[in-house]
C-alpha cells in the first residue's frame, strides 16, 4: 500500500497578502541575493549533525507491541470465543447444510445455537437471522433487497449524510436503477438526526426504507432509535440499522425499538472476522430481494455454505458480549472519560467531535474521536508509533480528504485533517490510556513548535482577520474537488 503525507504546516502553501495583493514574505531582491535562488551553485549541508531533529524511526520501542485504541475498527478475538470455535475447526468439520449424515447434522445444530445466541441478544426470534459475511454485505442486502422488492411501487429511500460508505454507495448504486434518496443532514453540535425533518421527508406510498446508522462509527453518537422506529411504522416505512459499533456494547431490543432491518458484525464485538448478521423482522413481514444466487440457504435470502466455526464464534461473542455488558460499560465508561479529562488538562485547543464525549454525552463512550487544532491528523499518526489509532473509519482512512462524517458536523476542513479517533474496549488498560496521553502530549507540543500558524496564534493573531492569497497552482491541481 503505497502511502501518501500531507506537508505538516497547511500554512506552508500560503503567504500573507499585503493591501498591493503581492506577497510581503518573498521579494525579488531576497531573489537576486539569496544563493539558493541562484543556479549551479552547490549549498552545503552537513548530512552528519542530527541536533535536536526528531526521527521517526527512532521513536519506535522495540519489541513492543503499540498500544491498542483502535476498537471502532475491530477488535480482538476474546478467548472463550476461540475455545468455542476450536473444535469445530477439527473435529466437527461437517458442511452444516449436508442432511444424510451425523457431521452436517452436527455442523447445522451448531449453527443453530449460534443463531439463538444471537436473537437472544437482540430480543428476536432465531428464524430472523440470517447469517452474512459481515455488516458490509448485510447493508447491501437489506438497502438493496428491499429497494428490488418493493420498487415497482416505492422508490424512495431516506438515510444520513454520516451512514458508513458502503450505505452511502448502495443508495448511490440505486439512484442509478432510478432511485430518488433524500440525503438528510445531521444536528451540527451532535450528528443527531433531526426528527422533524425526517417526518417532513417520508412520503407517504412512495418511501420503502429509512436507513439510520445505530452508533456512528467515527464520532460514536447514538441516535434515537425508538423515535426514529415509531415514526417509521407509523407511516408504514420499514427501519433499517446499521448496529455494528451497537451490538453487544448497548442493550438492543427491535420490538421496543420498532427495528425491522438490522446489520450485525462478529469481528466489533470480540468475534472472528468474517462473518455478520442480519435481523429480518417476520411480523410485520419484511420482504427482500437476494443478492446472491446458489443453493437457496438461509430460507433462499443468502446462498452459500456457511462457515460454521465463524458463526460459532459470533454466536458465543453475542453470549459473552450479554453477560458482561454491565462490566464492558462500567470499564469503557471510566477509561473513555480518565482519558478525555486527561488530554483537555495537558493539551490546550482540544475539541471533542460528536457527542460521546463528555458528562453529557448522548452516545457510546468507547469511541472518542478529538481534534487537535494546528496539528496535522497523518503527521500526529506517524509520530506515534507505538500506539493503534486512527484518523477517521478503517474503510475510508487511506483517503487524504477530510472525513465527510466531521464536514457533515460542521467541521471545517483544518479541524478534520487534525482529528483522530481513539477506541476504547473490553481490554483496553489505564496503562494504555496514561501511555497514549503521554505521547500526545509530547508530539502534539512538537508539532505545533513547527506550525506558523500556532506561532501566531500564541501571539496573540486573530487568523480569522488575516487574508490569505493560496497558491495558484494548488487551486487549480485540486479545482475539481470542491
Amino acid at each position: 500500500m503505497m502511502l501518501r503525507f500531507r506537508p505538516v504546516a497547511r500554512a506552508a502553501r500560503r503567504q500573507f497578502s499585503s493591501k498591493d495583493g503581492a506577497p510581503t514574505t518573498v521579494t525579488f531582491e531576497k531573489m537576486e541575493s539569496d544563493p539558493r535562488y541562484k543556479a549551479g551553485i552547490k549549498i552545503d549541508i552537513d548530512e552528519t549533525y542530527e541536533g535536536d531533529r526528531f526521527s521517526i524511526k527512532g521513536a519506535a520501542i522495540e519489541n513492543v507491541r503499540p498500544s491498542y485504541l483502535d476498537m471502532q475498527s475491530t477488535t480482538p478475538l476474546d478467548p472463550r470465543v476461540l475455545d468455542a470455535m476450536l473444535p469445530h475447526m477439527m473435529g466437527s468439520f461437517g458442511n452444516p447444510h449436508s442432511r444424510t449424515h451425523s457431521y452436517g447434522w452436527s455442523s447445522e445444530a451448531s449453527v443453530e445455537e449460534a443463531r439463538a445466541q444471537i436473537s437472544s441478544l437482540i430480543n428476536c426470534t432465531p428464524k430472523e437471522i440470517v447469517f452474512t459475511s459481515g455488516a458490509t454485505e448485510s447493508n447491501n442486502l437489506a438497502i438493496k433487497g428491499v429497494a428490488g422488492f418493493y420498487g415497482g411501487r416505492k422508490k424512495h429511500i431516506i438515510t444520513t449524510q454520516t451512514e458508513h460508505k458502503c450505505v452511502l454507495d448502495s443508495c448511490r448504486h440505486l439512484e442509478g436503477q432510478g432511485f430518488e434518496v433524500s440525503y438528510l443532514p445531521v444536528e451540527k453540535s451532535t450528528g443527531l438526526v433531526n426528527l422533524q425533518d425526517l417526518a417532513n421527508t417520508i412520503r407517504k406510498g412512495e418511501t420503502s426504507l429509512v436507513s439510520v446508522m445505530a452508533v456512528n462509527n467515527e464520532i460514536g453518537t447514538l441516535q434515537p432509535l425508538k423515535e426514529i422506529g415509531e415514526l417509521c411504522r407509523s407511516n408504514k416505512v420499514f427501519f433499517h440499522t446499521d448496529a455494528a459499533q451497537m451490538l453487544g456494547k448497548m442493550p438492543i431490543d427491535v420490538d421496543e425499538m420498532k427495528i425491522d432491518l438490522m446489520s450485525m458484525s462478529s469481528h466489533k464485538i470480540y468475534g472472528p472476522k468474517g462473518i455478520g448478521g442480519l435481523y429480518i423482522r417476520r411480523r410485520p413481514r419484511v420482504r427482500l430481494t437476494e443478492l446472491i444466487s446458489g443453493g437457496g440457504q438461509e430460507r433462499g435470502m443468502r446462498s452459500g455454505t456457511l462457515p460454521h466455526p465463524l458463526c460459532v464464534g459470533f454466536g458465543e461473542a453475542c453470549e459473552v458480549a450479554g453477560r458482561e455488558m454491565m462490566r464492558d460499560e462500567k470499564h469503557v465508561n471510566r477509561l473513555s472519560a480518565r482519558l478525555e479529562k486527561s488530554i483537555k488538562e495537558r493539551i490546550p485547543e482540544v475539541t471533542v467531535n460528536g457527542h460521546a464525549g463528555g458528562e453529557d454525552g448522548m452516545g457510546y463512550p468507547g469511541c472518542l474521536n478529538v481534534s487537535f487544532a494546528y496539528v496535522e491528523g497523518e503527521s500526529l499518526l506517524m509520530a506515534l508509533k507505538n500506539v493503534a489509532v486512527s484518523s477517521g473509519s478503517a474503510c475510508t482512512s487511506a483517503s487524504l480528504e477530510p472525513s465527510y462524517v466531521l464536514r457533515a458536523l460542521g467541521v471545517d476542513d483544518e479541524l478534520a485533517h487534525s482529528s483522530l479517533r481513539f477506541g476504547i474496549g473490553r481490554f483496553t488498560t489505564d496503562e494504555e490510556v496514561d501511555f497514549v496521553v503521554d505521547l500526545l502530549e509530547e508530539h502534539v507540543t512538537r508539532l505545533r513548535d513547527m506550525s506558523p500558524l500556532w506561532e501566531m496564534v500564541q501571539e496573540g493573531i486573530d487568523l480569522s482577520t488575516i487574508q490569505w492569497s493560496q497558491d495558484e497552482g494548488h487551486d487549480h491541481g485540486h479545482g475539481h474537488g470542491h
